[in-house]
């Protein structure tokens, strides 16, 4: 009887996932401009839109869900869970956001972060407020912050006007909820780390890896994000996404 039950035991035992079986990794995708590169700027911070129009559909045919910040918890309970980040806000995310609405069906449902940098909306380059308003109300977007002015954050001493005023600028224009900061530069120390503590919910750097829950200390201040460039194939995105 006793070498029965120390049998099961060792079956039940074989049978548990592995910690390493049972991580989940989950890719936040950090993008910049959506637009053809013609020489200006870093190339790798471009993605085309008829390579955006690809990933993302690529995205839609192998069953992945695409969040935003406001649904986090709710990504514990999707098979597969990604998150699509832009940050700038640059005026060319207007073609991520008709591939959006191009792409949009009842059965998928695009969605996106961007996260702006409130004193540079309007400049040329970048969205207008009137852009930002559309894309909230669309829920197609949620616009989050990149801080006022991107500094980098450790080396400034008025947090309130980076993080508070921006925060409530931009929530004041779109009528959303800002809850989540970008870090300019993917930059910070526990002096940041704390001041954003004190306004946002999540803090997103630009580590290269997916998010796997580990249950560390200040873990959604410290959110990892993998870059997509002009030059990601979609073989390329694949493995990526896919964690391969």
């Amino acid at each position: 009887m006793k070498k029965l039950a120390l049998v099961l035991l060792c079956i039940f035992i074989l049978m548990l996932p592995s910690t390493v079986s049972a991580e989940r990794k989950i890719p936040i995708l950090i993008y910049h401009s959506i637009d053809e590169f013609k020489g200006h700027g870093v190339e790798d911070l471009y993605v085309s839109p008829a390579n955006f129009e690809k990933q993302m559909i690529y995205l839609r045919d192998h069953g992945f869900t695409l969040l935003t910040f406001e649904q986090w918890n709710d990504a514990k309970n999707i098979d597969k869970p990604i998150f699509i980040t832009f940050d700038d806000g640059y005026k060319n995310n207007l073609n991520a956001f008709a591939i959006f609405k191009k792409l949009e069906t009842n059965h998928f449902k695009p969605k996106g972060t961007i996260f702006v940098i409130s004193d540079f909306v309007g400049r040329s380059n970048r969205l207008s407020w009137l852009e930002l308003k559309r894309m909230a109300d669309s829920c197609l977007f949620s616009i989050q912050s990149h801080t006022a002015n991107h500094p980098d954050l450790r080396k400034i001493k008025d947090y309130e006007y980076e993080l508070k005023v921006s925060k409530e600028k931009i929530q004041r224009i779109t009528g959303h909820p800002v809850i989540a900061l970008s870090y300019p530069y993917g930059l910070y120390n526990d002096k940041v780390l704390a001041e954003t503590k004190k306004y946002y919910s999540f803090g997103l750097t630009t580590i290269p890896e997916p998010f796997i829950e580990k249950g560390i200390q200040d873990e959604r201040y410290l959110l990892p994000r993998l870059y997509v460039k002009y030059s990601t194939t979609i073989e390329d995105f694949a493995k990526l996404v896919d964690n391969k």
